[in-house]
């Protein structure tokens, strides 16, 4: 050990004394690297301590473990994630709009033009309030986006300026509101696939060795730089949290591996029959939602309703789906029990069978939206291209939806917390009641926590093209959920039984939202380059499809960059990127894969220096360094 550390320390005075030896030149880029390198840092250093809920995770994880502190930190990215779309659609598209209709700068701007159009396509009488208006009423239209809400720029109906002009710069708003979403879809795919890379990886470090987990927690898992009480504390829960996962886990391999063949096949018939169940279950709850989204469109229309049937009939479809989502995961957390699975692979099995009912929920709510607003009986209705006698503005109507739906999750999860979990917490501290006793204070469902922040920032993808301010609505309402979350599990729930690890909660909740993104992408696709656009409102009311503005755009451009566009488009082009972008793929893999063989065989050399202390020699520091840096 002794002839260790000397080397050590031998071999940073030959690098001390090489660097010497240097000219100026190169020993002042060496301390401009170092000194960089320590400013870098420090900036680190201190933005960790003005990072949003820093001391509240660190105080969840050290109580709870870190696989429900996982849930916050996902609930943390997607506050941080809708306030840059936030950002990204009220800069370029809201703002640009609020200041050419009030003229609050010295600029120009162009209403759009209609050519070509059916004069009773261009009807658009928004259901704005007039005169006098009862309290209700803004209630309602609070709730459900109609009347004053409706003509506000919280939706697609408002933007119907053509071009600014600034002195000479023209500012082409339907091109500019289609290239914001795209970005918006674009920022988030980057950010998530940054965020799963991460995720992989740690995944990767994990389960390539379970032994050198144990030996990192154990003796390299805690932190000296510690010194106050109570973050020692959660330190040391932290740690108890993990080792208990590892043990769980570690027990349930034993118990599979041990199975008898009759056992086996006792299991996979039961699970056949439980995934035959989650398939009529899911068949139920889309049919539900398709009546309900059909006889909510065919009501709402009719006058004669009062404020409140016609406040329940506009809101059936979210009433429908807000109880398919409450009622099915709890029969999908009772099936996925008896089917035998580890506390990981329960929770990502329970979570993709509710994301996909979910996300198929809200398909089939806008495949019926979509149903109603396509159908032409007439040559009027055929002329325009949708239903304009129903739907004058569709896009704002699906807005409307989108709104719903984020307002009444809102809500339910509200209620749930305040009418649900405190009383049951009130009713097991004090009655002695045995079937009360029995339920016992509930655990913290990171699985349901989690789908519902998902299927909240997919509604969220979907209706900011049709409502470009929806995410400052979901940023405030992943801001308040976070504490309404923190005080029910502090105060209603108890540490989970079956512990669950946190590096692959984070990795998979990602790859949960990475397939809503993806489900985004498909309703978003039809509505803009399939369903025709309104023509009596929104800033692509001169155009047979929203894409039809970049066609447009590009007839305007120079002739020789026209060309160049279309060359990248025409086949010429695709074929060949795709094939270098495959040989780039195979190379990285196959790269990777050098990689991986050189630290198997760096690994089973340092094994040799527990049993020979002729290892134990600055080139096996080096090797240890490599394997580092491999690894990294």
């Amino acid at each position: 050990m002794n002839s260790c550390i000397y080397n050590i320390k031998r071999g940073k005075d030959i690098q001390q004394a090489d660097i010497k030896h240097l000219s100026a030149w190169k020993q002042w880029k060496i301390a401009s690297s170092k000194l960089l390198k320590k400013v870098l840092n420090d900036v680190k250093e201190l933005s960790s301590y003005l990072e949003l809920w820093r001391h509240d995770i660190h105080s969840i994880e050290g109580k709870f473990g870190t696989g429900i502190q996982s849930y916050f930190v996902f609930l943390r990215f997607l506050v941080r994630l809708n306030f840059i779309i936030f950002i990204l659609m009220f800069g370029f598209v809201t703002l640009p709009s609020i200041l050419s209709k009030y003229g609050i700068l010295n600029n120009s701007f162009a209403k759009i033009r209609l050519n070509n159009t059916e004069s009773h396509c261009t009807v658009y009488i928004p259901s704005d309030n007039k005169g006098l208006v009862y309290f209700y009423t803004y209630l309602k239209d609070l709730l459900s986006g109609t009347g004053f809400l409706e003509v506000t720029s919280l939706f697609y109906g408002y933007y119907t300026v053509d071009t600014e002009w600034l002195d000479v710069l023209r500012y082409n708003l339907p091109l500019v509101y289609l290239l914001a979403t795209f970005g918006y879809l674009a920022l988030s795919l980057f950010w998530i696939i940054i965020g799963s890379v991460e995720g992989f990886k740690q995944n990767l470090v994990h389960d390539e060795n379970q032994f050198q987990s144990y030996c990192n927690k154990v003796f390299a898992g805690w932190d000296f730089c510690i010194t106050d009480l109570n973050a020692a504390r959660l330190k040391h829960r932290s740690l108890q949290y993990e080792l208990q996962t590892d043990l769980e886990e570690e027990r349930l391999k034993r118990k599979i591996a041990d199975r008898t063949m009759k056992e086996k096949l006792r299991i996979y018939s039961l699970r056949i029959v439980m995934n035959i169940i989650v398939i009529a279950i899911l068949s139920g709850c889309f049919y539900s939602i398709y009546r309900a989204t059909v006889f909510s469109q065919e009501s709402s229309n009719l006058d004669n309703i009062d404020f409140q049937p016609n406040l329940i009939v506009q809101y059936l479809p979210s009433i429908v789906i807000t109880l398919v989502n409450f009622i099915a995961p709890q029969i999908f957390s009772f099936l996925v029990r008896l089917e035998d699975y580890s506390p990981a692979f329960e929770i990502r099995l329970k979570l993709i069978r509710c994301v996909f009912m979910r996300l198929a929920g809200i398909g089939v709510l806008l495949f019926s939206l979509w149903s109603q607003i396509s159908y032409c009986a007439t040559d009027k209705c055929k002329a325009c291209g949708y239903n304009y006698e129903l739907y004058p503005c569709w896009e704002s109507e699906v807005g409307q939806e989108m709104y719903k739906l984020m307002i009444f999750d809102f809500i339910t999860i509200f209620a749930v917390t305040l009418f649900v979990d405190f009383p049951r917490k009130l009713l097991v501290t004090h009655w002695s009641c045995k079937p009360v006793q029995w339920c016992g204070l509930q655990e913290f469902g990171i699985s349901d926590n989690v789908l519902d922040i998902i299927y909240g920032q997919t509604i969220c993808w979907i209706g900011t093209f049709f409502s470009p301010l929806l995410p400052a609505i979901a940023t405030i309402k992943y801001f308040i959920i976070f504490y309404i979350k923190k005080i029910s599990l502090i105060h209603t729930c108890k540490p989970a039984a079956r512990p669950v690890r946190a590096s692959s909660s984070n990795f998979f909740f990602l790859l949960v939202l990475l397939i809503g993104l993806v489900f985004a992408f498909v309703p978003l696709g039809i509505s803009i380059a399939h369903i025709p656009s309104s023509k009596a409102c929104g800033p692509f009311r001169k155009f047979s499809t929203s894409w039809a503005v970049v066609p447009d755009t590009v007839l305007g451009l120079p002739t020789g960059l026209q060309q160049v566009l279309h060359g990248i488009a025409s086949e010429a082009f695709a074929v060949p990127f795709f094939v270098v972008i495959c040989l780039v793929m195979f190379y990285f893999i196959a790269l990777a894969r050098a990689h991986k063989r050189v630290v198997e065989q760096l690994r089973e050399q340092l094994v040799m220096v527990r049993f020979d202390s002729l290892f134990c020699t600055p080139k096996v520091f080096f090797v240890v360094s490599v394997i580092r840096h491999a690894e990294e």
